[in-house]
């Protein structure tokens, strides 16, 4: 696909950034309203299915010739999906469900930011990019900075989930054959 002119992204790339901004903007919204990602609430809901959205729209779009980290991203993502909702149906991990659900799901978020501080610092500003590109030192930093929030966040979800940060704010999780 050719480029559109905005940003150097195709026409492919621009619908994917469009979905991948609605799911991003529903973890949000569902991280600060019901303290958790879960296929419980219609926020969880939005965020899954815009995520997978979002990494089946990366399949197509081949930057720099061929299968790449991106890709490989987007398959994790969907497997850390995957791993979420079974989770969140409460049989396949026994009492560790709701633990391997919230890591699951946090997991999946963390990796929308990963290509977003990448794609945002190496295209902006238009002309004079922030970054020179994807193996710049400093998105290795924001990476790891990404990280350590992300396991601050999972130990806040299981803090609260074992009961020593109030009650869940979302839905009684879903048990298998209901």
């Amino acid at each position: 696909m050719a480029p559109t002119g905005w940003l150097g992204l195709t026409s492919l790339g621009t619908v994917h950034t469009a979905i991948s901004l609605v799911a991003v903007a529903a973890g949000i919204w569902a991280l600060f309203r019901y303290r958790e990602i879960t296929m419980r609430t219609g926020l969880g809901r939005v965020f899954f299915w815009t995520t997978v959205l979002t990494c089946l729209t990366g399949f197509g779009i081949f930057q720099h010739g061929g299968f790449g980290k991106p890709h490989a991203l987007g398959i994790i993502t969907l497997v850390a999906l995957a791993a979420g909702v079974l989770a969140g149906r409460g049989a396949l991990f026994g009492k560790f469900s709701r633990y391997v659900e919230a890591i699951a799901f946090s997991a999946s978020f963390l990796f929308h930011w990963i290509p977003a501080f990448t794609e945002t610092l190496t295209r902006l500003p238009l002309g004079a990019p922030l970054l020179p590109n994807a193996d710049a030192p400093a998105l290795k930093a924001i990476t790891g900075v990404l990280f350590v929030l992300y396991l601050v966040g999972v130990g806040l979800q299981i803090r609260r989930l074992r009961g020593g940060g109030g009650a869940p704010l979302s839905p009684a999780p879903a048990h298998a054959g209901s």
